[in-house]
C-alpha cells in the first residue's frame, strides 16, 4: 500500500500533498510509516477528498500516538478527543486566527494536529503554515548560540482567559475559562526534533509569555524580533481547503494561522491532536 503513495512538494520551506491513500481505512503499518516519514520531512502534509467520520479520524490519529483531550475546549459528545472548530456566519472572531503552535502551553506539548474540513465557506478560510526549522536555519551563528542557552515560559492564560480574544467570544464552541487554574511551563527556545535531529525555534506569539529568568519587559524585544522573523514569507506555505481535505502538521516545528477572511459564511472543521507516546511505548515502536 505504501508504494502507491504519491508525495508532491508544495513549497520550498515546508509542505507536501499526499495522494493515493484512503485515511478512513485500517492502513497497514508500512503506509503509516510512509505518512509519518513524509510528515517529519515536510513538516505539514495534506490529503484531499477524505471521507472521515469522527471515529475514523480518531482511529487514524491514534496510529501516531495517544490523542489529546483539550483542557479548555469541550470535545464532541461521544468523541472527547475531537474538537469541533466552527465559525458561524454571525461570528466575527475565528478560532486559531493568529500565528501559534498547538498546545505549547502544556507541560508535555502535542506532537501533531490533524484537521479535517467538514463545511467550508464559498471563498476564503485558507490556513498558513510557517516552518520554524527554516526560521532557525536563517539566524546568525551568534543568535543561534544565544538562543540555545535559553528557555521560555508558555501559558494558555492570554488565549483562554476571560479577556482572551480567540476562543471566548463565539457561541459555536464551548470553551472553559482558564482563569485561576492555568499553568506556566518552561520549554527550550530551540527544540531538537526527536526524529530528525533538526533544530527549530520553539516560541510563538499566542502562548509564549517571556524568557525564563527574564522580566517580561526584558523579554519583549527579543521575542518580538523572533515573532516577526518566524513568519517571514519564505518560511511559509498556504493551503486552500476543499471539502474532505485533511492537513496533518508537526507542532514541534510548525506554526499555523487560520485566516479569517470569509465574513458572513460558515466554516466547520474537526481536529484531533496527537500527543507523544510514553517513553516505554516510544522505544517499543522503534
Amino acid at each position: 500500500m505504501s508504494q502507491s503513495l504519491s508525495i508532491r512538494r508544495v513549497a520550498g520551506a515546508l509542505g507536501a500533498e499526499i495522494s493515493g491513500v484512503d485515511l478512513s481505512r485500517d492502513l497497514p503499518d508500512e503506509t503509516i510509516a510512509a505518512i509519518r516519514g513524509a510528515l517529519v520531512e515536510h513538516q505539514v502534509v495534506f490529503f484531499r477528498d477524505q471521507d472521515l467520520t469522527p471515529a475514523r479520524q480518531t482511529a487514524f490519529g491514534r496510529r501516531f500516538g495517544p490523542l489529546n483531550i483539550h483542557p479548555y475546549v469541550q470535545g464532541m459528545e461521544g468523541h472527547p478527543e475531537v474538537m469541533e472548530i466552527i465559525k458561524e456566519p454571525s461570528d466575527r472572531i475565528n478560532f486559531g486566527g493568529g500565528w501559534h503552535s498547538d498546545m505549547s502551553f502544556l507541560k508535555t506539548p502535542a506532537i501533531g494536529s490533524i484537521l479535517h474540513a467538514v463545511d467550508l465557506p464559498e471563498w476564503g478560510g485558507d490556513t498558513l503554515f510557517a516552518s520554524q526549522a527554516a526560521a532557525y536555519d536563517a539566524l546568525s551563528p551568534g543568535l543561534k548560540a544565544t538562543l540555545e542557552g535559553l528557555s521560555a515560559v508558555h501559558s494558555a492564560s492570554r488565549e483562554y482567559s476571560a479577556q482572551g480574544h480567540s476562543a471566548q467570544k463565539r457561541g459555536a464552541m464551548q470553551v472553559a475559562e482558564a482563569d485561576g487554574y492555568v499553568g506556566e511551563y518552561v520549554h527550550p527556545m530551540v527544540l531538537v526534533h526527536p526524529e530528525t535531529g533538526r533544530k527549530a525555534l520553539y516560541v510563538n506569539p499566542a502562548f509564549t509569555l517571556r524568557i525564563d529568568g527574564w522580566k517580561t519587559s526584558e523579554s519583549k524585544a527579543l521575542l518580538d524580533y523572533l515573532f516577526n522573523h518566524c513568519r517571514y514569507e519564505a518560511f511559509t506555505c498556504r493551503f486552500s481547503w476543499t471539502k474532505g481535505a485533511v492537513a496533518f502538521w508537526d507542532n514541534r516545528s510548525v506554526w499555523h494561522f487560520a485566516l479569517n477572511d470569509y465574513p458572513g459564511q460558515r466554516r466547520h472543521m474537526r481536529r484531533v491532536t496527537v500527543d507523544p507516546w510514553p517513553a516505554a511505548q516510544a522505544v517499543a515502536a522503534e
